[in-house]
């Protein structure tokens, strides 16, 4: 059985239709008729207009005429009103079971809305309790709070749409800006490194993020926080600026730009260097000033390792450095990468007391001549190399003191290399049978291979102990012997020498190309007079046949006679190769063979050492 909307609101009396649906009661019968209009359960009804709100408590058709069957409320008639008067659409139709067949209602524009505002609290109390309608009250309650929680979600929806966008559109806006700013902040490190300035403070400041109430500066032989300069006007932190009054104003700078992957050996050597120029500070070579430049990768989150690492780092850093990497700007990073090609590869970039760049990167020179490079410019570079032969000195520095000490004896000094023990132990064994048979005083010493490890280290222990030779006991210092050669092969290509030209370069070149093969090699040298070098196989062999050339020897001397069977024993087939660490510096198109002068073929090489 159907329930019958039409037939049932004609039957209530006004005050009840108010009560339910909360609407002027002659409003509420007029929507409730002219709703079901159209079946055949309603009669028509004369065409009424919106009652004003006087008209209430009207009497119905049915008080009149107590014969009707089904009354039907009416409006008194008036001036206004005329039977040829439209029929007026209705207020707030609706579509219920009448029509459906169903207990839920399938359309109901506008009603849903109006009935909400007029009892929100209802709406949602039906809509938190879900119960199926039975009678027409509750059906109206019923649709009201469905359509309401359906509208109530659906514009929660809109709203939470529209709030994401908004913050996508936000978050643009803020990275738009960020990048307008970086820009802004990029040429303006490039106007300000282009511009002459009168000391070296606006440089400083734009680079190291000063402010005055921030202590940028970490003093590493303080262990302290420190300012870049004074500030008259801030009373705070007086201990701090007492310490650090003009301590970089008018002085050379070094920033010394790395990540947080910088080497122990690296590190190792320059503190060795940093603290021997301090040890005489009026020394014209001391007049500088190191800062370190932190660069970290910012988009990967900052985290307790790295503050660990980074901290490390700072603890044994005997020179100033940023207080934390966060206070470098974006814009100075980018101009550090872009203008000055940091990439990974420590920089020592030099700052003259005005603030210009007198050196994009010195740590070539730093590593060959140490604080003698002072102030590190390329006229400095050029004149110390043309004051440099190839010799023993130039070759190995002061990587061992005992070395001095032979040169001083006139010894015969031999540096060898290589990992094959048993070619070390053959080499060595016949180089001290010739070195009694010629006879001559020779010292020999075991600088192992570039990037040293565990290999190298075990070679040292076996020398040792079967007492074969001297070994360097450090292994920072087998690395720096072989980063010295590196740097100075940069050093030359940066000044456009090559092995046609330059043969200094050409001595470079073989003696890299020695650490690139698998074999031993060998230089015997004494004093400044010219070395004899060879490769593993050859200079055995060269021992060997000792008493092929020792009548030699006799006559023109030990070194000039190895030399002369060195030259004979060279054969034109060869194969050199020569590696370079493809993030020291700039690799050259065209490099030429140190042994032939025939270009060299360039490879790509990756290499994973677990040794």
């Amino acid at each position: 059985m159907s329930f019958d909307l039409s037939s049932f609101c004609s039957k209530l009396p006004l005050n009840a239709v108010s009560a339910i649906s909360g609407h002027d009661p002659i409003e509420s019968a007029i929507v409730s008729c002219n709703s079901a209009q159209g079946s055949s359960h309603c009669p028509p009804s004369p065409p009424v207009l919106p009652v004003s709100s006087t008209s209430h408590n009207l009497p119905t058709q049915s008080s009149q005429n107590p014969s009707s069957s089904s009354p039907t409320p009416v409006i008194p008639s008036s001036p206004i009103y005329s039977e040829n008067t439209a029929l007026q659409p209705p207020l707030h139709p609706m579509v219920t079971r009448s029509r459906t067949g169903t207990l839920r209602s399938k359309e109901f524009p506008d009603f849903e809305t109006f009935y909400a505002s007029r009892h929100p609290l209802r709406a949602f109390a039906s809509m938190l309790n879900c119960v199926e309608p039975t009678t027409f009250s509750q059906a109206v309650l019923y649709i009201a709070s469905t359509t309401e929680a359906w509208e109530l979600s659906s514009l929660a929806h809109k709203v939470n749409n529209i709030h994401n966008h908004l913050k996508k559109q936000l978050t643009l806006c803020f990275h738009h800006i960020d990048e307008k700013r970086h820009i802004e902040a990029f040429q303006t490190l490039v106007s300000l490194f282009e511009a002459f300035h009168i000391d070296n403070m606006k440089i400083l400041k734009a680079l190291i993020y000063a402010k005055d109430d921030v202590l940028p500066l970490f003093d590493g032989s303080a262990k302290k926080r420190v300012r870049l300069f004074f500030c008259s006007f801030s009373p705070f932190y007086s201990d701090y600026i007492a310490a650090s009054l003009d301590v970089l104003r008018r002085r050379s700078v070094l920033l010394l730009i790395s990540d947080l992957e910088i080497s122990h050996e690296e590190l190792s050597m320059l503190q060795q260097m940093y603290s021997e120029a301090r040890e005489q500070p009026a020394r014209p070579e001391s007049q500088y000033e190191v800062v370190w430049l932190p660069i970290v990768d910012r988009s990967s989150p900052w985290n307790e390792l790295k503050e660990k690492q980074f901290e490390d780092f700072q603890r044994v850093m005997p020179w100033y450095s940023v207080y934390h990497p966060s206070l470098l700007d974006v814009a100075v990073i980018r101009y550090i990468k872009e203008v000055w090609h940091f990439n990974k590869k420590p920089l020592l970039v030099v700052l003259d007391q005005q603030g210009k760049v007198v050196n994009p990167n010195a740590i070539h020179m730093m590593w060959i001549w140490g604080s003698l490079a002072f102030p590190f410019t390329s006229l400095r570079e050029e004149a110390l190399w043309k004051e440099e032969t190839w010799k023993i000195d130039l070759l190995a520095d002061s990587i061992d003191p005992l070395i001095q000490s032979w040169m001083e004896q006139k010894k015969y000094i031999c540096l060898y290399g290589g990992e094959d023990m048993e070619w070390i132990r053959k080499f060595t064994n016949t180089a001290k049978q010739v070195a009694n048979e010629a006879p001559i005083q020779l010292e020999m010493l075991y600088v192992g291979k570039s990037n040293p490890r565990e290999k190298v280290r075990k070679n040292n222990g076996l020398i040792e102990r079967e007492k074969l030779s001297h070994v360097l006991q450090d292994l920072t210092l087998i690395w720096f012997f072989w980063v010295r050669l590196e740097s100075m092969w940069h050093s030359k290509v940066q000044h456009k020498r090559t092995v046609e030209n330059d043969t200094i370069m050409q001595e470079i070149m073989t003696m890299l190309s020695f650490d690139g093969s698998d074999q031993g090699w060998a230089v015997i040298s004494k004093g400044p007079a010219e070395m004899a070098k060879a490769k593993g196989e050859t200079i055995l062999k060269t021992f060997v046949e000792f008493e092929l050339w020792s009548a030699n020897a006799n006559e023109k001397g030990f070194l000039p006679a190895m030399i002369d069977y060195l030259h004979e024993l060279h054969s034109p087939f060869h194969c050199n190769r020569l590696i370079l660490p493809g993030t020291t510096g700039s690799i050259p198109e065209r490099v030429v063979c140190a042994e032939c002068g025939r270009p060299m073929e360039k490879f790509i090489m990756y290499r994973c050492c677990t040794d």
